[in-house]
């Protein structure tokens, strides 16, 4: 099931948008011309971006189904961004087949593409709600359409905390939606760091170029974000090192961490 809405903000394809140039990095095809030379631009300057990229994508692959296979069968995906492979509802119900996964994301581009590309297997639902995450209370209500509010429930944020400037603001985004939810839920979260001083002035450059910025955060810092929750072995630490399989690399050891953690 997949319950679409129309898009009611004009989309700029003129401006680099994050999650196109996301979808160029990881090999998709939903970007433009303007997303594409910002890409480029980058990785010519920090050619890591485009595994960094991937790699952070399969840290998304393997907590989902850590989370399915821990009986998880409720999704919320926030930031979730354009559609490619091994999207949270594919990776949940490859585990399981009744998964529910609702995904949220602000940009009417995306909704475009998640029309074409979101699937559900007949047993479970997927929906996408155009919100922005910083409403948490338009992120519940949506997602109440698809998840039962009582049962636990998978909070993802993946890698999009970096957006809002405000530190203050992004912890307590995290934390409305945290208490929120039942006891038994989880948060699955990941943060980018710079993984050098060359990434950081290449992001530093990025962010300069209108293009919507992305705000790279230690990990001493961002572990703040599961305050109030008990995070799962191996704790928040570099996307390779959390569970990793024959698939994972070690290239992304500085430039993201990310982590589980229980809701009680």
């Amino acid at each position: 099931m997949t319950e679409p809405t129309r898009p009611h903000q004009p989309i700029d394809t003129s401006v680099a948008h994050s999650a196109r140039v996301w979808n160029y990095w990881l090999g998709g095809k939903d970007h433009y011309p303007a997303d594409q030379a910002a890409g480029d631009a980058y990785s010519s300057k920090y050619p890591s971006i485009v595994p960094f990229a991937k790699e952070s994508r399969d840290f998304l692959r393997r907590t989902t189904a850590y989370l399915a296979k821990a009986g998880v069968r409720q999704f919320i995906d926030l930031g979730a961004g354009l559609p490619t492979s091994n999207n949270t509802h594919e990776v949940a119900q490859r585990v399981s087949p009744d998964c529910r996964v609702v995904y949220i994301d602000h940009d009417p581009i995306v909704l475009l593409h998640v029309h074409a590309l979101l699937t559900s297997t007949p047993e479970g639902a997927t929906n996408y709600v155009q919100a922005d995450m910083r409403d948490t209370d338009a992120v519940l209500a949506g997602a109440a359409k698809t998840l039962d509010m009582t049962k636990p429930i998978a909070l993802v944020i993946n890698d999009v905390l970096g957006h809002i400037e405000n530190w203050s603001e992004a912890r307590g985004l995290v934390s409305r939606l945290v208490e929120q939810l039942p006891s038994g839920s989880y948060l699955s979260l990941s943060h980018s760091t710079a993984a050098d001083e060359e990434h950081q002035a290449v992001q530093d450059e990025y962010n300069s170029s209108g293009a919507i910025p992305y705000m790279f955060r230690e990990p001493s810092v961002a572990i703040e974000l599961f305050e109030g929750t008990e995070l799962v072995e191996p704790g928040f630490t570099s996307w390779p090192r959390w569970r990793p399989d024959a698939n994972t690399g070690l290239l992304t050891d500085r430039a993201g961490w990310g982590g589980v953690a229980r809701i009680s």
